[in-house]
């Protein structure tokens, strides 16, 4: 009589897990030898085995500088897609509905994370996908304005005709003392130029003297109206 015994399951790989706070920019170094660095809020999961390198990019937005190791492919996973290099320097984002991906140096690989066939794209230094549920959409930059979509990592946000509700989101993310927009209008308002992360209050100042914007300072928090 012979007893049958199920096949050992595969156990999954247990991931290290990583966080920003507020306000904090955190860089790592992997296991691998691969540099990782956190802009502020934001959370990953890195997945390191003999045949694969895994992040996957639960929240906010990295840089991540790769190692060079042709047998194990580094891999970021974010809202559905993979962004896929051996060597480079690249910047994974997510944001509610939507993966940025902007490349520095190297190519990366931006694909299906199901592996279905779906929407694919090569990209080069200089480039900047955004991918949705509909698709991916590439730009062609200038390396120097490509390098300035990372300039957080210095201290600048840089905005380039950006609704002020994005604006007002991603200066949140590096403030205790929160943006909040009183009303649509002014959400809709476009804005460029790089400022001081950490310099909320000048940022208000600004919209105050060249946008229709009054500010009022409620509970701790700015209020932003339209005028």
């Amino acid at each position: 009589m012979k007893l049958w015994r199920p096949a050992p399951q595969p156990q999954p790989v247990p991931g290290h897990a990583y966080q920003s706070g507020v306000g904090q920019v955190r860089p790592l170094v992997l296991g691998d030898g691969s540099r990782v660095t956190l802009a502020a809020a934001s959370r990953i999961e890195v997945q390191l085995t003999p045949h694969a390198r895994r992040v996957h990019l639960l929240e906010g937005e990295a840089i991540f500088a790769v190692a060079r190791d042709p047998a194990r492919p580094f891999a970021v996973i974010a809202r559905g897609y993979r962004a896929v290099a051996v060597g480079t320097r690249f910047s994974v984002r997510r944001d509610p509905g939507s993966v940025r991906v902007v490349v520095t140096e190297g190519r990366v690989r931006l694909e299906d994370a199901a592996g279905t066939g779906g929407a694919s794209a090569l990209l080069p230094a200089g480039s900047l996908a955004l991918a949705r549920a509909d698709g991916v959409l590439v730009r062609r930059l200038a390396l120097e304005d490509a390098q300035h979509l990372l300039d957080w990592q210095q201290g600048w946000l840089v905005f380039r005709d950006t609704p002020l509700s994005e604006v007002v989101a991603e200066f949140n993310r590096y403030n205790a003392r929160k943006l909040v927009l009183a009303d649509e209008r002014a959400g809709a308002l476009r804005i460029g130029g790089s400022f001081r992360w950490d310099n909320e209050a000048g940022f208000v100042r600004l919209l105050e003297a060249g946008f229709p914007i009054r500010a009022e300072s409620v509970d701790g928090q700015i209020l932003l109206h339209a005028r």
